[in-house]
């Protein structure tokens, strides 16, 4: 892992994430699974429906 560096005059600040409970099970089980097999779990995301210029012109 490389070290962020900052360019002059911009401060980077970096907090922690906070997962839910689901998502620390699931990173774990990607994790270890990784660790048994070498290979990476392919993950179904759920889609989100992102509207349209023309819906969001409609609906105003």
């Amino acid at each position: 892992m490389k070290l962020a560096i900052e360019p002059k005059g911009i401060d980077l600040v970096v907090e922690p994430h906070k997962y839910t409970k689901s998502d620390t099970e699931l990173m774990t089980k990607i994790i270890s699974h990784y660790k048994e097999t070498g290979e990476l779990l392919k993950l179904n995301k759920p889609k989100v429906a992102s509207k349209t210029k023309k819906k969001l012109i409609s609906e105003q």
